[in-house]
């Protein structure tokens, strides 16, 4: 799991943002079990209550569920999945045209070295 965490939200919140990336790139399958708040804190190197504070908050996103005594697994939301995807998607584009628009490219330019950066990642078998 990803701790490498920054100063400028708290941790947290990058705890359910590491595991929606996962869950958006399919490193965590629908329905997959997940470490408990005692281990996830562990493997992540942060306080159990920040675990628990994550775990709590993914369950009213309704990105995890817990059932009594049973681990804690991912969704199997259709719904509650492709909307994990769409935020993703809306930050990141959001992010880069704000970063765009600050140095004042023209879209023309800007559609052309997308589209020439996904040919060239494409070439080398790079998807990312």
């Amino acid at each position: 799991m990803n701790s490498h965490f920054n100063n400028r939200e708290p941790v947290y919140v990058q705890v359910i943002r590491s595991f929606k990336e996962q869950i958006a790139t399919g490193e965590l399958q629908p329905g997959q079990e997940i470490p408990s708040r005692r281990e996830l804190a562990s493997l992540m190197g942060i306080n159990p209550n920040t675990a628990q504070r994550a775990y709590k908050e993914m369950e009213e996103q309704g990105l995890i569920h817990t059932e009594r005594n049973f681990p804690s697994k991912i969704t199997t939301n259709d719904e509650v999945l492709s909307a994990v995807r769409e935020e993703l998607i809306n930050e990141a584009v959001e992010v880069f045209v704000s970063s765009v628009h600050s140095i004042q490219l023209p879209l023309d330019e800007v559609l052309s070295r997308v589209k020439e950066k996904f040919g060239s990642r494409k070439k080398e078998g790079n998807h990312d």
